[in-house]
């Protein structure tokens, strides 16, 4: 069930189109700031509620990332899997005509489960408007998140985060859990800084090495054989133990709730920067605090995705998007930690009192004020 307070949803619609058989909805959580930013998935089980949540987690991010976007999200009841192209492209573009009249001037999509460059042309050209959503192909001056905006930001937000932790980050221990987009970029910007990668999982395991990985032979080895534990040398673990080595840092890139509260005593890392969404609950990041982790939470260190969005959606070139994740997240990390450290809260706490504030102060519609 949709739970509704002070900061929205504003809006939720749903939508059918009858000859396609095509059925969603979009939630648009709050616009005080700008419209509501935010992808749109397409599973057979997508529900509103999911969506709502996505959205009110969108409302942060962009608020706290100092955008002018809102929070928004939206789903498409289907199983591409047992879909033809065409039928997927028909579902898509019915979706977009469908939403109009709020996009792009209340709802700005991009891509999320199951839709990419291509359902984002679709849904433009369904649309009308080339602000109808971000993540479009570069022939149409998208700026694809192959460059590595989130893992560009998670390495800025690392940089901050670690004189906090008392740590020198040049020659300090990584590991990285996951190295798709954002681990890879990570783990790659990382090293080059001179930080040592000695750790990195995928679903086959972890490659451990104390006394380094190289980054370039690494990548070799996930491209050649589909798994960074063919890399040569070092020791092949079980992949949750990236989680328990003895490192200075640990990036989280991949799996949701990967800490749980069973785990927090054997946690290794002295901090963790958190470049995947929810690689943990409150409850146990709030543990890891007590513990002296500092942990730097999502919704400040993975928001170079939705800044590169930004400037896509002003048009600007990828040279202008490195440039402002960079700003952005250097700031912002540093506001949120410095906080943090003030006011002697978590930093999830503090991101979120800054978020709702920013948000509070440009809010008209808020029954509160």
């Amino acid at each position: 069930m949709v739970e509704y307070d002070d900061f929205g949803p504003e809006k939720i619609i749903e939508v059918y189109h009858p000859k396609s058989g095509m059925r969603g909805f979009v939630v648009i959580d709050n616009t005080a700031l700008g419209p509501g930013k935010g992808g749109i998935r397409m599973t057979p089980t997508v529900s509103m509620d999911e969506v709502s949540r996505l959205a009110r987690a969108m409302t942060w991010k962009c608020s706290l990332a100092g955008l002018p976007f809102g929070g928004a999200k939206s789903g498409i009841i289907a199983d591409p899997k047992h879909m033809t192209s065409k039928q997927k492209d028909e579902y898509v573009r019915a979706f977009g005509e469908a939403i109009k009249p709020v996009c792009p001037s209340l709802y700005v999509a991009a891509p999320d489960i199951n839709t990419a460059e291509h359902e984002m042309e679709v849904l433009a050209k369904a649309v009308g408007s080339p602000k109808a959503c971000t993540g479009k192909p570069r022939r149409m001056k998208g700026i694809p998140h192959e460059l590595g905006s989130t893992g560009f930001g998670v390495f800025h937000a690392t940089i901050v985060a670690a004189p906090f932790a008392k740590i020198n980050l040049k020659g300090a221990s990584v590991a990285v859990e996951g190295f798709g987009n954002v681990g890879e970029f990570a783990a790659r910007f990382l090293s080059e800084y001179g930080a040592k990668l000695v750790a990195v999982s995928d679903s086959k395991g972890v490659i451990y090495n104390i006394h380094g990985l190289d980054f370039k032979r690494l990548l070799q080895a996930k491209r050649r054989h589909g798994t960074v534990t063919a890399y040569s040398p070092g020791e092949i673990l079980p992949t949750k133990s990236i989680i328990t080595l003895p490192v200075d840092v640990l990036v989280t890139a991949a799996v949701p709730d990967l800490i749980r509260e069973e785990d927090v005593l054997h946690v290794g890392a002295k901090m963790i920067v958190e470049g995947s969404n929810i690689p943990a609950t409150l409850k146990v990041e709030q543990l890891l605090h007590q513990k002296g982790i500092l942990v730097v939470p999502d919704f400040v260190a993975n928001a170079g995705g939705v800044i590169s969005s930004y400037v896509e959606y002003l048009g600007g070139t990828p040279d202008k998007m490195f440039k402002l994740v960079k700003q952005k997240i250097v700031t912002n990390t540093g506001i949120v930690l410095r906080e943090a450290k003030k006011k002697k809260l978590t930093p999830r706490e503090a991101a979120m009192e800054i978020a709702k504030q920013r948000v509070m102060v440009k809010c008209k519609t808020c029954r509160r004020h």
